[in-house]
């Protein structure tokens, strides 16, 4: 906040002066877009290889909190899932046992059927064949639907407990801590070992390639400006020198704020400045905090 007000009056200091062409349009401080990364699992950090100052790519895995509880939970569940598998039933031989009698009982039944043609065997005998290759094919029938309702017993149990392995391993992949964005370590908030809970912050990071100078400006000389126009960024280069940048105007506030009333004079106060924000492109140079001046390119005089 305090940076703020600094630069709040320096406007302010510029709306009173007499405006050569060498003066800065808008002042401000560079600022980055951060990422505070926070543990998802509870337990201790047994790898933490994070410095402030490291450079990241995304996706990188830079810790691990402790699994073992979560590994044996997983090993339970699957010792129970394979106990499920044992008891399915297999009805196979005793089918196989059927289908080999019904297949003597076809047989039979067609020589009977030829010597009753011939006068040679009773229609008792036949309709005594019939009867039992019926009795036959309904225990193949029977066989095969109790063997199917008991397996769809068992493989209903079976679903809870691929559910429980599914919920483990999302848990297991939540304690292994991957970078979410390319960037720098700003802070680090844990050490190896240490316990740490969900959502406590294990570092902060923030992609340096592309820095925001937040500046705030008069609507005087917001006149001429919109989005995406291109200006020229000034940094501080030894006492009295400055670099150039080039930057794009990325955002300009809607509404206009007045200058803080704890610092300016009751004159200063009735000034109206716009917030907005320009994007640099990191050299090397730019750092978190450091003072910036935006010249626009004006088009009209």
């Amino acid at each position: 906040m305090d940076s703020k007000v600094a630069y709040l009056l320096a406007l302010a200091l510029l709306l009173h002066s007499c405006g050569n062409g060498d003066t800065s349009d808008a002042f401000g401080n560079f600022e980055a877009t951060t990422v505070m990364v926070s543990a998802k699992g509870n337990g201790e950090l047994k790898q933490f290889k994070v410095d402030e100052g490291d450079v990241l790519e995304k996706g990188y895995q830079v810790g691990v909190i402790d699994t073992t509880q979560l590994h044996l939970e997983k090993l339970q569940v699957l010792a129970r899932m394979e106990a499920l598998d044992l008891k399915l039933q297999v009805a196979a031989p005793e089918i196989a046992i059927l289908l080999k009698q019904k297949e003597n009982l076809t047989r039979e039944r067609n020589r009977t059927a030829s010597l009753l043609a011939q006068k040679a065997a009773t229609q008792k005998q036949m309709d005594d064949l019939n009867g039992e290759l019926e009795v036959v094919n309904q225990r193949i029938a029977s066989t095969q639907q109790q063997t199917g309702l008991a397996n769809r017993s068992i493989l209903s149990e079976r679903k809870p407990l691929e559910a429980q392995i599914a919920s483990l391993e999302n848990k297991i992949k939540d304690h292994l801590i991957d970078n979410p964005i390319k960037g720098t370590v700003l802070t680090t908030f844990a050490d190896p070992f240490e316990l740490v809970g969900q959502g406590s912050p294990l570092y902060k990071i923030a992609n340096m390639d592309t820095l925001k100078l937040r500046a705030y400006t008069s609507a005087l000389l917001l006149q001429n400006v919109t989005l995406n126009d291109d200006v020229t960024v000034l940094i501080d280069k030894g006492e009295d020198a400055y670099k150039e940048i080039k930057g794009k105007i990325n955002w300009i506030a809607s509404e206009a704020e007045f200058t803080p009333k704890s610092i300016e004079t009751k004159e200063d106060r009735v000034h109206l400045v716009y917030a907005i924000e320009v994007l640099v492109a990191n050299d090397g140079t730019l750092k978190i905090g450091m003072p910036g001046e935006v010249k626009f390119n004006k088009t009209n005089d």
